[in-house]
C-alpha cells in the first residue's frame, strides 16, 4: 500500500498541471468566438478590467478578428488528418478525393482572391501616380 501511494504521489508530480488559466483557455476555446465574447462582456459588466484584459488578449491573439476561411482551412485540415475509416473501401477513397480536390479548390479560389487583391491594389497604384504626374504637370505649366 505505502508504495501505491508514493508512485501515485510521485506521478503526480512528474505531470504538468495545467493552471486555471490555461484550463479556462481551453474551455472557452472549444465552445468557440461566442464563448470569448460572452467571457469578455460579462468582465466588462461584473468588473471592468477583466472585460479589458479579455478584449486585450483576443485582439492580441487574433482570436476576435480570426478570418472564416482561415479557421475553415484549419478545421479542413484538422478533420482530414483525424477522419476514421468507416469500413467501406470504396465510401473512403471516394469521402479522400473529395475532401482532397475540396481543399484544392479552397487553395486555388484564395490565391485567386490574393492575385484579384494585388491586381486592385497595383490599378489603385498606377492611378494615384498618373494623378501625381499630372499634378506635377500643371504646377510646371503654371510656373
Amino acid at each position: 500500500m505505502a508504495t501505491q501511494t508514493y508512485t501515485a504521489s510521485y506521478s503526480n508530480r512528474s505531470m504538468p498541471r495545467e493552471g486555471w488559466l490555461t484550463r479556462s483557455e481551453n474551455w472557452l476555446d472549444a465552445r468557440g468566438k461566442g464563448a470569448w465574447i460572452a467571457a469578455m462582456v460579462l468582465g466588462f459588466i461584473f468588473f471592468w478590467p477583466v472585460g479589458l484584459a479579455l478584449l486585450a488578449y483576443m485582439i492580441w491573439s487574433k482570436r476576435m478578428f480570426s478570418s472564416s476561411s482561415r479557421s475553415c482551412s484549419r478545421t479542413m485540415g484538422r478533420t482530414m488528418s483525424m477522419a476514421r475509416p468507416t469500413g467501406n473501401a470504396a465510401f473512403d477513397a471516394y469521402k479522400a478525393d473529395t475532401l482532397r480536390r475540396l481543399e484544392e479548390e479552397q487553395n486555388n479560389f484564395e490565391s485567386f482572391l490574393e492575385r484579384l487583391r494585388e491586381a486592385k491594389d497595383k490599378s489603385e497604384f498606377d492611378a494615384f501616380m498618373d494623378e501625381r504626374a499630372t499634378r506635377k504637370d500643371d504646377k510646371t505649366e503654371d510656373a
